[in-house]
């Protein structure tokens, strides 16, 4: 089997290790049960959970047992990490809800049969039961305050304020591989850059209490070339449920994406072989574009299925190329077409507020049918629906189709 460290190294994925030689031997010997984090803040995960997953999915083909930790417990504080403000607090219905989600959209990366089966735990089921003076006497005497206020996730967020409650997130956390490490001989803790100061307080915990074969790997962010978070829309995070991002807006995210960005994405994003991706990425022209094409069926196939990644790919060409139809981009019905382009753009959700859909009027960003809309005060009519169907663009990029 081949040695998953340098399947991660290659493709990108590893940003810090706390014990680099150990780790590298330890993939080399044996079946390592591993543990990834997941906080269900929501009823869906996004693409900033995409290379957890990811990660998951290459160790477990290299012969490693995942375990997909959802935090059911941690949830109802919120991790402070790269927030400003305090999380909003959720009901227990609201995080179970959500932990029933998420469990059907990790079954796409991993398999949950077979000789190193992955198992979802939910963290709900031991923190929830926690007796506070045992815990803070057993586990809280053993971190350091100076050195928790000197993590990232804590020193920024002291000028704004940070609570006692959240503050105790790293515990928990750290309580978590502990209870792991115990219970499903758990020896590794695996998530993203932002997560290495948590990360740190797990493996230091465990060893603290004795042991000594506790270790942590952060792989790195999905980042634009400005270092900014990948996965963000104008209508906010770009999620895996098609009801939330559709397989089409989807596609598109990742067909648009900057040239700098395409290796990358197909490392990370995609099970393509390496040296098939170093191919694609030769060019730096507009050759580059074969390469975006099929960073953006691929990843669309993993998480939708290759029909519905068919569907966006002939709906992206009917668009740019005048081939195929348009029968599966995104599509807004009218009860009235006797409406404003105003209203029409907030309906699609092109802007939020008619005074963002005046601004992109008047700053030259709405067509309507390829013809460029400069009157804020347009009106739809059936000259617009000649074919059935008027088809409202922002740019070069963003389209929808107008159904009466």
């Amino acid at each position: 089997m081949e040695n998953v460290f340098n399947v991660l190294e290659e493709r990108g994925y590893i940003e810090q290790m706390t014990h680099p030689n150990e780790i590298k031997e330890l993939f080399s010997k044996e079946s390592v049960p591993f543990y990834i984090g997941i906080d269900p803040t929501a009823d869906s995960l996004h693409v900033g959970h995409f290379v957890s997953l990811m990660v998951a999915s290459h160790m477990q083909k290299c012969g490693h047992k995942p375990i997909i930790l959802v935090g059911g417990g941690t949830a109802t504080i919120g991790d402070p990490s790269g927030k400003t403000d305090m999380r909003k607090m959720m009901t227990r219905e609201e995080i179970d809800h959500n932990v029933e989600c998420i469990k059907k959209q990790v079954e796409k990366f991993v398999s949950f049969e077979g000789e190193n089966a992955a198992i979802i735990v939910n963290n709900a089921d031991w923190l929830l039961d926690l007796k506070f003076v045992d815990f803070v006497r057993e586990i809280g005497s053993l971190f350091s305050v100076n050195k928790m206020l000197a993590a990232e996730c804590y020193k920024q967020r002291l000028e704004t304020g940070l609570t006692f409650f959240e503050m105790s997130y790293m515990l928990m956390q750290s309580y978590d591989f502990w209870y792991l490490y115990n219970n499903y001989g758990c020896k590794l803790e695996m998530g993203g850059n932002d997560q290495w100061s948590n990360i740190i307080g797990g493996v230091d915990l465990i060893r603290k209490i004795g042991k000594d074969d506790s270790y942590g790997l952060t792989f790195k962010l999905l980042t634009t070339k400005e270092g900014k978070k990948m996965g963000k829309t104008e209508k906010g995070a770009l999620w895996l449920d098609p009801n939330k991002t559709t397989p089409y807006e989807f596609y598109q995210y990742w067909r648009n994406i900057e040239d700098d960005s395409v290796e990358n994405v197909l490392n990370m994003l995609t099970f393509l072989p390496i040296e098939k991706i170093k191919e694609l990425t030769a060019f730096k022209d507009e050759r580059i574009n074969v390469a975006k094409k099929v960073a953006a069926f691929e990843i669309t196939k993993l998480i939708h299925g290759e029909e519905e990644a068919k569907k966006a790919e002939e709906a992206s060409n009917a668009l740019f190329n005048g081939q195929g139809n348009l029968d599966n981009m995104p599509t807004v019905t009218l009860e009235n077409i006797d409406i404003s382009l105003l209203d029409a753009i907030i309906l699609t959700g092109i802007a939020p507020s008619k005074g963002q859909a005046r601004t992109l009027i008047t700053q030259g960003g709405i067509s309507l049918n390829d013809q460029k809309i400069s009157d804020v005060n347009y009106k739809l009519s059936e000259v617009d629906f000649q074919n059935g169907y008027a088809i409202l663009k922002k740019g070069k990029k963003v389209f929808y189709k107008l159904v009466k």
